[in-house]
C-alpha cells in the first residue's frame, strides 16, 4: 500500500474498514498471506521514549503518549486537558477527593487554580480542612514506624496512611473557625460554598502563604463541600450550633441546596463543559448529576433549555472499574447517563487510572508549560 505525493491511494489499495470486511464471520486456519502491517488499518505506532530529547515535562508527557499503559493515558491526558483549558467557552470544573492536601497536593490545586485551569472546585471536606491546616502554617508529619496505632491515639495523632494529622491542628482549626462563624448575620443562610468564601477571605485577610481557599477567593472560583457535614468543618459548624442552642440563640441554618442551585446555574449559562477529576466519591457524582439535574428540569417540568452534558473529561484515580461504584466506573457508562458526550459526538475523554500523587504534579507541571510557552498566563 503506497502513498502518491498528492496523498491518493495506489489503485486497487484498500482502506482499513474494507481489510477488516467478514474477519469476524471466518473460521479454521489463519491465511499467512493474508497478514498485514498495523498502517494499513491506519494504527499509529508506539515508540520508545528518549530521555535524551525530553527537556520539560510536557516534552516528557508528548512521548508518554506514544507508549503504553499508564503512561500513555497520563499523555493522553495531558492532550485533553490542555484542549479543554484553552477553549475559551468552556466552563471546566475540577472535583477532588482522597486526602490530597494531607498527602502535600494542595499546592497543585492552587496552581491549577491560579492559571485558570479551573473555572469551579468541587471537593471533599477534609480535603479543604486538612488544606487549610496547611495554609494557616501548621504541619502534618511523616508517620514513625514504630508507633502502634494506639500509641498514636493517645499522643494526639491521626494518621491517614504513612502521614500524620495533629488533633492539636483540628482544635486549632476549630478556633479559628467558631471566630468567624460568630460574626455571621443571623438572617443569613449558609452553605458549603459561603463558608468557603468565608474561610478563604480569612486567609486573603490574615496569611500570607498560599492555601487553596485564599486562591479560589483570589480568582473569584466557587469551592463547594456537597457532603459538608462529613467534615471536621461539618462537626465543627455543628459544634458552634450546638452552644448557640446551649445559650438560647438562634443556630445558623445551612441549606446545601443553595450550593446545588448556585452550580446549576453556572453550568447553565457555559457554552460547553468540561470535567477534571482527582479519585471519585460524593465530589465526582455531585458535580456529574448535575446533567441529568437540567434534564430533568426540563422533561419533568416542562422547563425550555439546551441538553447540558461534559464535551471534556479527565480523571485520575486508580479505583478499578468492576467494583462497580462510581469511583471506577468510566465516561462511557456516564454516557448512557447523559453525562457526558459521546466521542462520536466530539466528547474527548481521557482515564487515568494511577495513584494521584505521582501523576497528577506531572500533569498540571507539562499542561502549564505549554499553557505559558503559547502565551498564557
Amino acid at each position: 500500500m503506497g502513498d502518491h505525493d498528492d496523498g491518493s491511494q495506489d489503485q486497487g489499495a484498500k482502506t482499513g474498514h474494507q481489510l477488516l470486511e467478514g474477519l469476524g464471520e471466518r473460521r479454521g486456519p489463519r491465511d499467512t498471506s493474508k497478514f498485514i502491517d498495523g498502517s494499513e488499518l491506519g494504527l499509529e505506532a508506539t515508540t520508545p521514549i528518549d530521555l535524551s530529547q525530553c527537556q520539560s515535562y510536557s516534552e516528557l508527557l508528548t512521548q508518554m503518549r506514544d507508549t503504553a499503559f499508564g503512561g500513555r493515558q497520563l499523555g493522553e491526558a495531558a492532550d485533553v486537558l490542555e484542549a479543554m483549558v484553552r477553549d475559551d467557552d468552556c466552563l471546566v470544573v475540577g472535583t477532588f477527593s482522597g486526602a490530597m492536601t494531607v498527602a502535600k497536593q494542595g499546592l497543585v490545586l492552587c496552581d491549577m487554580i491560579d492559571h485558570g485551569m479551573v473555572d469551579v472546585v468541587v471537593s471533599t471536606g477534609a480535603l479543604m480542612a486538612h488544606g487549610l491546616i496547611e495554609a494557616t502554617g501548621m504541619r502534618h508529619y511523616k508517620a514513625p514506624a514504630d508507633l502502634d496505632d494506639r500509641q498514636m491515639y493517645y499522643l494526639g495523632f491521626d494518621r491517614v496512611y504513612d502521614t500524620l494529622e495533629l488533633e492539636k491542628n483540628l482544635d486549632d482549626l476549630e478556633v479559628i473557625f467558631k471566630g468567624l462563624l460568630a460574626q455571621w448575620p443571623d438572617d443569613q443562610i449558609a452553605c458549603s460554598r459561603s463558608l468557603c468564601e468565608l474561610l478563604g477571605r480569612y486567609l486573603q485577610d490574615n496569611v500570607t502563604g498560599r492555601g487553596i481557599l485564599r486562591s479560589a477567593a483570589d480568582q473569584n472560583v466557587p469551592v463547594y463541600v456537597p457532603a459538608f457535614t462529613d467534615s471536621e468543618l461539618g462537626l465543627d459548624f455543628a459544634l458552634h450550633n450546638r452552644r448557640r442552642r446551649a445559650q438560647g440563640e438562634k443556630p445558623i441554618a445551612f441549606d446545601p441546596f443553595l450550593d446545588l442551585e448556585d452550580f446549576t446555574g453556572r453550568v447553565e449559562r457555559a457554552k460547553r463543559i468540561g470535567i477534571f477529576t482527582i479519585g471519585g466519591g460524593v465530589p465526582r457524582n455531585w458535580a456529574q448529576q448535575v446533567c441529568p439535574y437540567i434534564d430533568l428540569i426540563a422533561t419533568r417540568q416542562g422547563a425550555s433549555g439546551n441538553l447540558h452534558r461534559f464535551r471534556y473529561a479527565v480523571r485520575i484515580c486508580p479505583e478499578p472499574v468492576h467494583w462497580g461504584g462510581l469511583s471506577g466506573c468510566t465516561y462511557s457508562e456516564g454516557v448512557s447517563w447523559g453525562k457526558f458526550v459521546p466521542p462520536a459526538e466530539g466528547g474527548r475523554f481521557a482515564e487515568v487510572a494511577a495513584d494521584a500523587t505521582i501523576a497528577w504534579p506531572l500533569l498540571v507541571a507539562g499542561v502549564l508549560e505549554r499553557l505559558q510557552r503559547k502565551g498564557q498566563p
